[in-house]
């Protein structure tokens, strides 16, 4: 029996970021069109090289992108909103990116989180669609890789279920109405795809339908089985390998009958259902087993002895050569390789396996099943050598961590006394006016912030001259701020490079790497930190910045904190422990730098969970327990402190109406929510539910260059007033404003200000 193996997709953003550099080099005009797709055309193929040369058998390709695969789905087939014009042929680069980023004259299109990960795609917009096929880019890449590097690879589509599924029609996500009324009109378009793919000599496609893991209803497979069959029957030539991912099939009996040649499970992800379902009902035997063996969302290298039991389990499943192992789902959401992590741990560097080494772990793997173990016994031995010194390590057995962790039971944590109470309090402390503006905390980090933080990192900048520079920054932007009339001032977050990853780097139990960037969307990558031992606070981290800020203004100046569930959910996280213990270890040590602030006398504290939506569990059966676990672990962070000390959150992008009630437990004086991509759908939540406690809604949208005018802020204010009381309400952009430029903020933030002033003048209600 031969096994093999195959890919799903690779990172986009470079071993050194060169993607990432030669979009926003592109947006700066330093770049031609022609150099730009020569550039790309060159990271492309060096991408496609190394899958070549580490052993893969099914090579992946098209799964490249000039920003985000759901936005080259919906410009190839011609589904470009009508506001940034009307195509007959190919999107220049120009027309793609202004989909993506707006321009003076038309809104961005809605970007939201790729399910539950922290990868952002844009949102279709299906409202009056006219389907061509603009750009068969499946078919130019397929051909690419074939004349350039001899590799016959997979073209990577998102199938037109999803794709239809991941977009909305008049604001909202498609019923089975719309879904049945445009199904007809994608699929010949999808056939053509096929049709000239075949025609090329291309013998598979993945089409990825990741969508299907979130049916639970035998009515909600028909489409997805009439777009299968009706592709195969036109292109009967073409091989589909349907994948799925990030979860389990709950009508699994059902969805591996469809008429295609291989079906992708995901067996990280799924909660072992995919392998009961597997080994319950079994496999068909004339389908290829595409299974998802390897982690493609967490950093940690596979124990091989475990991998190996799994894949002769399989091998008894599905029918001799129709087994193919990979990654569970696309290596698009892990950093390229861990040979660039020169200052890691050599204990921490031999339990990490970034996307080259999960690859190298898939021949490894493959080669065991088809040779016997014997044939790779020096690379299992080595394995298991690494995972027994770092589970044995003193990183991973802190005693007092441990203490502090089983106490936990005894105690309680929740405010002194209730909202009500607590609010009269800070209103009498704070004397903020009605609709107080802010922002959610960090400043824009221009060219000369990161070029000082880069010549500190490498010893050509002081320590002192360092902290001097941050220190000069934090004073010019207390006193824009001043400028602009705000009411609650930030300091600016200059020394973070990442919300998440600052405070990675000042735990124990943390990892920072050098080179573990990942794409979170368009040219914007992050680095997760690494939590690979026992969390603990050893000093304050952010209490010297913040009561400096406060020095120089009469302004309260909030102090900046990320929230547990965030670091979490934006972090790779250790596999060897629940994420929930993990969780409240973080919380507790938290809790220690939210109660310095308060000592250091800083008013307002905001501890921000942008993550905690968008890490719901696909399933809703398993949504509560992860719910309960994340107000569990904000209340220990933030419960520490005196009744008149205000405590804020802030959330990104997400569908609160499902959780409402789990943001009301959180029990946050204020919060802050994006709306302004979404035009207003959040406020239908509080609409709906009510909330007691005060909010501020987005008012402009930060991922945009674009600088909103007056009177679209007012109206965004005035949607939120008709639901919202006043003495509520917060006036604030949607998220930070670290990526944007300076010229346009303090120009935005101007206009927000405004906006405020002609609405607080004309309201009947003098004071909060």
């Amino acid at each position: 029996m031969t096994v093999i193996s195959s890919n799903l997709g690779y990172p986009r953003l470079g071993e050194h970021r060169e993607w990432k550099h030669l979009l926003e080099h592109y947006w700066q005009h330093r770049l031609t069109d022609d150099e730009f797709h020569a550039n790309a055309k060159k990271l492309r193929l060096a991408n496609l090289k190394k899958e070549q040369n580490l052993g893969v058998d099914v090579i992946p390709v098209a799964d490249n992108s000039d920003y985000d695969h759901v936005l080259d789905t919906l410009a190839a087939f011609g589904a470009v909103p009508a506001r940034f014009g009307h195509f007959d042929h190919a999107l220049s680069l120009s027309d793609y990116y202004a989909i993506a980023r707006g321009t003076k004259t038309a809104v961005a299109a809605e970007m939201t989180k790729w399910f539950n990960i922290n990868y952002h795609y844009i949102v279709p917009e299906f409202d009056e669609v006219s389907f061509k096929l603009l750009d068969n880019r499946w078919l130019r890449y397929y051909q690419e890789a074939k004349a350039e590097l001899g590799i016959d690879g997979k073209p990577v589509i998102l199938g037109p279920v999803s794709f239809l599924k991941l977009g909305k029609r008049h604001g909202e996500y498609l019923d089975d109405v719309a879904l049945t009324e445009l199904l007809p009109q994608l699929l010949p378009l999808y056939e053509q795809v096929f049709q000239e793919l075949a025609a090329a000599g291309a013998k598979w496609v993945q089409l990825d339908e990741p969508t299907l893991v979130k049916t639970t209803a035998s009515a909600e497979l028909a489409p997805y089985r009439t777009a299968l069959t009706q592709l195969h029957q036109a292109v009967p030539e073409l091989n589909i390998e349907l994948q799925t991912y990030f979860d389990s099939l709950d009508l699994y009996d059902e969805i591996v009958q469809f008429p295609v040649q291989a079906i992708g499970l995901d067996l990280i992800h799924d909660h072992g259902e995919n392998l009961a379902h597997l080994q319950n009902s079994g496999f068909p035997a004339d389908k290829i087993l595409a299974a998802g063996i390897i982690d493609g969302h967490n950093i940690w290298a596979s124990d091989l002895t475990k991998k190996c039991q799994l894949v002769q389990t399989l091998q008894q499943i599905a029918a001799p050569d129709h087994l193919w192992l990979q990654p569970a789902n696309s290596l698009l959401h892990v950093p390229i390789t861990t040979a660039n992590e020169t200052k890691a741990d050599p204990v921490l560097l031999g339990g990490l396996a970034f996307a080259d080494q999960k690859l190298q772990e898939l021949a490894v793997l493959t080669k065991a099943a088809n040779q016997g173990i014997q044939a790779v016994q020096a690379d299992f031995d080595r394995n298991q050598a690494n995972l027994k010194a770092l589970n044995h390590s003193s990183h991973r057995n802190n005693q007092a961590v441990r203490a502090a962790e089983a106490a936990l039971p005894t105690q309680t944590f929740e405010r002194q006394a209730p909202f009500a109470t607590r609010i009269k309090l800070q209103h009498d402390r704070l004397h903020l006016p009605l609709l107080p503006t802010t922002t959610i905390g960090s400043f824009p980090q221009s060219a000369t912030v990161r070029a000082k933080r880069a010549a500190w990192r490498k010893g050509k900048l002081a320590d002192a001259d360092y902290q001097a520079f941050l220190k000069a920054e934090t004073k010019r932007w207390i006193a824009l701020q001043n400028d602009l009339g705000l009411d609650v001032l930030v300091h600016g977050e200059f020394e973070r490079t990442d919300m998440v990853e600052y405070f990675g780097q000042k735990l124990t139990g943390f990892y920072a790497t050098q080179n573990g960037w990942v794409q979170s969307y368009g040219s914007r990558g992050v680095r997760p930190p690494v939590i690979f031992g026992d969390v603990a606070y050893t000093k304050p981290i952010t209490v010297a910045e913040s009561v400096y800020a406060q020095s120089l203004t009469n302004k309260p100046v909030k102090g900046m904190l990320t929230a547990p569930l965030t670091i979490i959910n934006w972090s790779f996280v250790r596999d060897d422990i629940s994420k929930a213990q993990v969780q409240n270890q973080i919380a507790l040590a938290l809790r220690q730098e939210v109660q310095n602030l308060e000592k250091a006398g800083i008013k307002i504290i905001q501890v921000d969970e942008p993550a905690l939506r968008e890490g719901l569990p696909l399933k809703q059966r398993h949504w509560q327990a992860y719910l309960d676990e994340a107000v569990y672990s904000f209340k220990i962070t933030t419960t520490g402190v005196a009744n008149d000390t205000q405590i804020h959150t802030h959330m990104c992008y997400s569908n609160f109406s499902d959780i409402i009630d789990t943001i009301k437990a959180l029990d946050a004086d204020v919060i802050s929510i994006e709306t302004s991509r979404s035009h207003g759908e959040l406020i239908s939540a509080f609409e709906q539910n009510g909330y007691d406690q005060e909010i501020g809604l987005g008012v402009y949208d930060i991922h945009s260059p674009r600088v909103p005018s007056v009177a679209e802020i007012e109206a965004n204010i005035q949607r939120a007033l008709r639901v919202i009381d006043p003495r509520q309400f917060w006036i604030n952009p949607d998220c930070g404003l670290k990526t944007r430029q300076e010229p346009e903020t303090l120009a935005a933030l101007k206009n927000m200000v405004a906006a405020r002033d002609a609405i607080q003048a004309q309201l009947s209600t003098p004071t909060r």
